[in-house]
């Protein structure tokens, strides 16, 4: 299979969960009216959503090691299908939380196996390379998906989002099957019984590089959680966007990370990789720190900010594809639950930072600059450390 049929292929596979995300958000306003609930029950279907999607990749990614890459996909798509149809008839905020938990279990092996799918074809950089191109298909989701979203609730209300999103599942489905080969033969199977699994998830734990990796990537990806759960408040409470005008400057802010994410490949074959992720860091840190001080300070307008996120998430489209592949570079043979454990650490981490970020969210933009740049503090740290592990590494295999 070429790189660019994979990269096609695996990219709107993995496009859909983003879209179960992107779509939804300027509705976020219009489903607290609807379903009488307050901004933080609303933001517990994020919640939900983001921490089922973790913890599931901890099954999928086992599995599709034992049984191969296309029959989790059937049946963790099915799931979401039917979650997204449950959504879109929940007569309540409780049971619309219960449908995004359930929801986002199904769409977890949409991240968890096409990572494993890249690692079954390719290693290094071309896998970096690969993973970027993934990414180049994801992009249109958080450019298109919440200005859909808007276009959805002029002619319809929320509701009809996950009526579409029912059809994006059925369409993966069909993907899936016509699509998509199997790249785990099964010679390269490995049984999984809780001895293996145990096993297997303590050589990944004792890894320094790994967790540090994982967990760079995991309060990198948290920053972009932040920002998703408080971006439509923020956007159209304090600055009094509508929904389309909401979604335009939310597809500016992430376009920057999937633009710098085609960078990543290339920037790692002729920098190296500790190089690419150490400068990223540092330019993510001083760019929050940066505009949170200017928010301190009372002059955080609506164009400062979403200059500033967009300098900002330009260094995580380095930084996650890049720390994310790395991290499973060394583990083929168990290349599934890496990509599983590493996937719900950086879910389970994100979740956290809006849970507690949340108990101090007011609607305003400061507290959700601040929580941004908390997250972007703890990646440097782990990124000092992590990175001094890789060098010493790679100078002892030089000689």
């Amino acid at each position: 299979m070429s790189m660019f049929r994979a990269a096609l292929i695996l990219g709107l596979l993995s496009a859909v969960g983003p879209f179960a995300i992107d779509m939804y958000l300027p509705a976020m306003p219009d489903i607290a009216a609807g379903l009488d609930a307050d901004v933080a029950a609303v933001q517990m279907t994020l919640i939900g959503y983001f921490v089922a999607f973790g913890l599931a990749q901890m099954v999928y990614g086992p599995w599709a090691d034992q049984v191969g890459r296309k029959l989790p996909l059937y049946v963790g798509v099915s799931l979401f299908l039917l979650a997204s149809i449950g959504c879109a008839l929940s007569p309540s905020i409780g049971w619309l939380i219960a449908f995004r938990t359930l929801q986002g279990a199904g769409g977890a092996v949409l991240m968890v196996v096409p990572r494993a799918v890249i690692r079954d074809l390719h290693t290094g950089p071309q896998a970096t390379k690969l993973m970027a191109l993934v990414m180049l298909v994801i992009s249109i989701s958080p450019m298109l998906a919440p200005l859909a979203g808007a276009g959805l609730i002029s002619i319809g209300d929320w509701r009809l989002i996950f009526w579409v999103l029912c059809i994006g599942g059925a369409l993966s489905l069909v993907l899936t099957a016509t699509a998509l080969p199997e790249t785990l033969g099964p010679g390269a199977r490995v049984r999984v019984n809780l001895h293996n699994l145990w096993r297997g998830i303590k050589v990944l734990v004792r890894d320094p590089i790994f967790m540090g990796l994982t967990l760079i990537g995991g309060f990198s990806f948290a920053s972009f959680m932040v920002f998703i759960a408080s971006a439509s408040f923020v956007y159209t409470g304090e600055f009094g966007l509508s929904p389309t005008g909401f979604s335009i400057a939310f597809a500016i802010n992430a376009i920057g990370f999937f633009a710098a994410s085609q960078a990543a490949g290339p920037l790692s074959e002729r920098l190296g990789v500790v190089l690419v992720i150490r400068w990223a860091v540092i330019g993510f840190v001083g760019f929050t720190v940066g505009l949170l001080a200017i928010g301190l300070a009372g002059y955080a307008s609506l164009p400062v900010i979403v200059t500033g996120l967009f300098l900002a998430n330009a260094c995580l489209g380095l930084i996650i594809p890049t720390t994310m592949v790395m991290a499973l570079d060394p583990h083929g043979d168990i290349a599934g639950l890496a990509s599983s454990l590493g996937g719900t650490l950086q879910m389970v981490t994100g979740g956290a930072m809006v849970v507690l970020t949340g108990t101090f969210f007011d609607g305003t933009a400061v507290p959700m600059i601040g929580a941004i740049a908390l997250c972007a503090l703890c990646a440097l740290v782990l990124a000092w450390r992590t990175l001094a592990v890789m060098s010493r590494s790679v100078s002892s295999a030089a000689v």
